[in-house]
């Protein structure tokens, strides 16, 4: 089976995608959408029209379905002639502005991927949800003195991890600020922007707790990955939080600042780590590539 992957900017939970397919034998190729060389920067008009011939140009590949990922990708998967068609929306694709121009093209798709049910309310036509992976080999527990090492942070010292930029107004990081100054210690907030995804381990690692503060998520992946680190999340309730965070221990869910605030504080307090590694076999790659699988064949059977 050969299939051709449209994408914007391709994502870690992308490429761990992509290999998962790859190990069950599938051939898969990628045409990114060009321009945009970071999160913090936008794409112009021109840079979709360029693509549009870059994806004609593909046909002579032979693929055995054209698979979009991101609904902006969608109408060059449909204005194209390659049938089946697949599409994976991310999840801001259908919670942001563009939410009911991308939406309205899932309904010409063989097959829809969804990867958390909170999407299920914007798509009205039958669809698959499917959950993005997690590389269970890098996010892993290592020790908080060795990352903080590596880090240069200090021992004795308490770090929340906010593991966003502060400029994506939809991850909050004024609520994140606020609840780390009202917390009774003295508490470092860490934020990140454009690290390494190969680097993520340590930040978590080295963190007594990492923060979600967003205010609609339909991940959020960082839940599962400090989870796998065995590193405590208190997240507002957003995505997939709850479920992910319902039977690991030292992590909590919360319905308001002042629950956030008092959760927090009882992490700090305890110094303990949470037991989310042990739920690494159901999150990785292998059961996702599986489901993807059969997602084609059903796609190619129509």
């Amino acid at each position: 089976m050969k299939v051709l992957n449209l994408v914007t900017t391709p994502r870690p939970f992308f490429d761990s995608q992509l290999q998962s397919l790859r190990d069950l034998g599938v051939e898969v190729d990628v045409l990114p959408v060009p321009g945009r060389d970071s999160q913090e920067e936008s794409r112009s008009i021109t840079d979709y029209f360029e693509y549009y011939p870059q994806v004609l140009s593909e046909q002579s590949n032979n693929y055995d379905i054209i698979h979009a990922n991101y609904g902006n990708t969608a109408p060059f998967a449909v204005f194209q002639p390659t049938r089946p068609i697949v599409i994976t929306y991310w999840g801001s694709d259908l919670m942001g502005p563009l939410s009911a121009f991308n939406s309205s093209f899932s309904h010409v798709f063989d097959e829809v991927i969804l990867p958390s049910p909170v999407l299920s309310e914007y798509i009205p036509n039958e669809h698959h949800v499917i959950p993005f992976d997690v590389d269970t080999k890098l996010f892993r527990p290592i020790s908080m003195s060795e990352s903080r090492d590596v880090l240069g942070w200090k021992d004795g010292t308490n770090y929340v991890l906010f593991p966003y930029s502060k400029s994506r107004s939809e991850k909050n990081y004024p609520l994140a600020k606020k609840i780390v100054d009202d917390i009774n210690r003295s508490v470092n907030l860490v934020t990140i922007s454009d690290v390494e995804h190969e680097m993520m381990p340590l930040y978590m690692n080295a963190s007594d707790a990492v923060l979600v503060t967003s205010k609609r998520e339909s991940g959020p992946m960082v839940v599962k990955e400090a989870a796998l680190c065995n590193v405590p999340v208190v997240s507002t309730d957003v995505g997939f939080a709850s479920d992910v965070l319902s039977d690991v221990k030292n992590s909590y869910v919360c319905n308001s600042e002042t629950e956030i605030v008092n959760r927090l504080q009882d992490i700090l307090r305890s110094g303990q780590r949470s037991d989310g590694r042990k739920h690494a076999e159901k999150w990785g790659k292998e059961a996702m590539g599986k489901r993807l699988l059969k997602v084609y064949e059903s796609a190619l059977s129509k």
